[in-house]
């Protein structure tokens, strides 16, 4: 397994070549992919006049929905590490429409705190299974809580549960070139944290107590348009920056073979049907 540094640097240079497709589907993501965060959101039952913090925000549908629930005495603040996807996070959800919104770009497993705390609250859809080093940077996320405040996040649990993520990019692939190094073994990626095992020991070592962590299964809603939902899932996943530099030919190519695979997500009502396996985790800011 690649040092912690490599992968920082894998990181990085992964989400600089993916925002171009998340920032392409964002409002898909918001509507498609709510019910990714949608149990943490409950849980969490942010209430007006919180300061709530949204880790790994993207292109802010979820602050945006933060900040509606905490009205106009409080605050919902947004980072990411893509610089590309907090500017556009920041010109879909603007303050005079989203009153106590803000966007920020912010490494979590670099800086001491993120600014805008100490926070009620902090929210993440399946971004913590993502870090090179998730013990500092949910060390990060604990010291911007106040003490005692509360942590809801959603991550994914095993492939087995969650077939469709494989499916696009394998269909995909042979029609593309070289694709990024796919994780292996506790690497960020999906499924770093499919042992809940060791996604308690990360929260722990980060200083969080009360930790809980649930089995959360929900299904994403998309459209009978398979050529476009096959374009979404390749162009948000590994295949993503492969898929937009290739030829027009070997695009359609792409999406045909992603189509192949995704078909038995196809209802027979229309219309696709992703069912995803979650973990819900809850935790608390110790002192």
């Amino acid at each position: 397994m690649a040092d912690t540094a490599s992968l920082r640097s894998r990181n990085a240079a992964f989400w600089a070549g993916a925002a171009t497709g998340w920032i392409r589907h964002a409002d898909r993501q918001d509507e498609v992919g709510r019910p990714l965060g949608a149990p943490a959101m409950d849980r969490l039952a942010a209430r007006p006049g919180e300061r709530i913090l949204d880790v790994g925000c993207g292109c802010g549908g979820t602050t945006a929905e933060l900040a509606t629930a905490v009205g106009e005495t409080g605050a919902a603040v947004g980072v990411d590490l893509a610089e590309a996807m907090v500017t556009t996070a920041r010109q879909r959800f603007r303050p005079d429409r989203y009153p106590g919104i803000q966007f920020h770009v912010a490494d979590i497993e670099t800086v001491d705190v993120l600014p805008g705390g100490p926070f009620d609250a902090a929210f993440s859809r399946m971004t913590l299974m993502l870090l090179a080093d998730p013990v500092a940077g949910c060390a990060t996320i604990r010291r911007s809580l106040r003490t005692g405040g509360r942590l809801a996040a959603t991550v994914f649990r095993d492939g087995s549960v969650n077939p469709w993520l494989s499916a696009a990019m394998l269909g995909a692939a042979p029609h593309l070139g070289p694709l990024p190094p796919l994780p292996i073994g506790d690497e960020p990626g999906p499924h770093s944290f499919a042992d809940p095992a060791r996604l308690a020991r990360v929260l722990t070592s980060a200083g969080f107590t009360a930790v809980t962590i649930s089995e959360c299964d929900v299904a994403l809603e998309a459209p009978d348009d398979a050529d476009a939902v096959a374009e979404w899932l390749i162009e948000v996943g590994p295949a993503g920056a492969a898929y937009r530099i290739s030829a027009p030919d070997r695009q359609a190519s792409a999406r045909a073979g992603a189509v192949r695979l995704l078909d038995r997500f196809r209802g027979p009502g229309g219309g696709h049907r992703l069912p995803a396996g979650l973990w819900l985790v809850t935790a608390t800011a110790a002192a």
